[in-house]
């Protein structure tokens, strides 16, 4: 995706769906398409709605960004995912984060759509989850974690930024969980997922110029600092609850 295609504010289509698609969905049918928006391909995966309201992260992080962020990026993930898909009735039946953890097994000819498609559509919908909070640190098991495992808090906070700052191009930085509930720090180019390693991403911050330009202009420093402002860390804890259970899909 070229640097005008992450600016542009016609990027992919209108957010369609009101279940979560991480699983095909069978006979959901999806939300209205708002006027004057591009019909989405149908399929197996939807698009969930945002769980608060575009403006609950002002001032870190502007409503017109989520809007656009989630209702034409994330929706143009998911639309063009069904479109490859609409030809492999077999592989559309497979749990988003199955297909990603074996995309040798996908044809050559979808691959790098799924890819592209179906990791934006999973680390989008992550991502979703874990803001609309109020910041602060983390507590209990999880905060035990972080010290343990990544030297506290503020330590994390800080190789977190840097790593999100050296992202070359678009991507993610993530902190990883597997199900022992150990924590580890990697950065992904593109739509690129820990689940493509057959590992879970506890939270992570992207850092496409699409999430962050319309504030924050080239200022990514400025953008990986406000973000957790907004983060979420009781849902973050249910996340690493899940993944210590073996439960937690994406």
């Amino acid at each position: 995706m070229t640097q005008f295609h992450r600016r542009s504010l016609f990027v992919g289509t209108a957010a369609f769906g009101l279940a979560v698609a991480l699983r095909p969905a069978g006979a959901q049918a999806p939300a209205a398409t708002p006027a004057g928006a591009p019909a989405p391909a149908a399929g197996p995966f939807t698009l969930a709605p945002l769980p608060y309201a575009a403006n609950a992260n002002e001032p870190h992080i502007d409503a017109m960004t989520m809007e656009l962020h989630h209702d034409r990026h994330h929706a143009a993930y998911v639309s063009n995912l069904n479109a490859a898909l609409k030809d492999h009735g077999d592989l559309a039946k497979k749990p988003l984060e199955e297909m990603l953890a074996n995309l040798a097994s996908v044809p050559e000819a979808i691959r790098t759509t799924v890819r592209n498609s179906g990791g934006g559509h999973a680390n989008h919908t992550m991502f979703w989850q874990i803001m609309g909070g109020q910041g602060g640190e983390p507590t209990g098991e999880l905060k035990a974690a972080i010290d343990r495992d990544l030297g506290g808090v503020s330590k994390m906070r800080d190789d977190f930024n840097a790593a999100g700052g050296r992202v070359f191009g678009s991507g993610w930085v993530f902190v990883t969980v597997d199900k022992a509930g150990k924590l580890a720090l990697t950065t992904k180019p593109n739509q690129d997922t820990p689940l493509m390693d057959g590992n879970r991403a506890l939270f992570g911050n992207d850092v496409w110029e699409h999430a962050y330009y319309l504030k924050y202009n080239n200022r990514r420093p400025d953008y990986l600092r406000a973000w957790w402002n907004v983060v979420n860390w009781p849902k973050i804890a249910e996340r690493y609850a899940a993944a210590k259970a073996g439960t937690l899909t994406i």
